[in-house]
């Protein structure tokens, strides 16, 4: 199993979204280190942070698994579709997604200030210089481990969470 991060802008999808609908297409993304990590890197089963992006404040909102690995993303292929791709074909897709499903929001936001004071994450890409606009971050097991052990301790873990601290 793998973790990662994955970040959405609440305004338009966030971590009540996907509860509400209990699994979704994570479409859309159009950065080419992104693809890769859902084209060739995602398993059914790895662990998810749902990062809420944009947001005041930004951080954790809660947890999600891939429950459907990368596949080709349709919206490519529709040119009245906002994220219409005129090079992308059937045969050779450009864009990729993963479903994912909803496990548990936080009682909070564990914001990106706190995190920011974790030892465990200061080599992790969620903190490199640089890397903010990345939409999806892979995580070592020593990042998720941390992210969980701070929500547990903030509180922020609803009772009934069964979270591999």
């Amino acid at each position: 199993m793998a973790y990662w991060l994955m970040k959405s802008n609440p305004k338009f999808f966030g971590i009540e979204d996907l509860e509400r609908l209990e699994r979704d297409d994570w479409d859309g993304v159009r950065n080419y280190r992104a693809r890769n990590f859902m084209r060739d890197d995602m398993r059914v089963g790895d662990k998810v942070v749902f990062y809420h992006s944009s947001a005041r404040p930004s951080g954790a909102a809660g947890i999600m698994t891939i429950s459907k690995a990368g596949f080709p993303d349709p919206s490519q292929f529709h040119p009245e579709h906002r994220h219409y791709d005129p090079l992308a074909t059937e045969d050779a897709p450009r864009w990729y997604m993963v479903e994912v499903s909803f496990e548990l929001a936080f009682i909070d936001v564990l914001p990106l200030s706190e995190l920011k004071f974790l030892p465990a994450l200061e080599d992790s890409l969620l903190l490199r210089k640089g890397c903010e606009q990345l939409t999806i971050i892979p995580l070592e097991p020593k990042h998720w481990h941390a992210i969980m052990s701070m929500a547990d301790t903030l509180g922020l873990l609803p009772d009934e969470a069964n979270v591999h601290l």
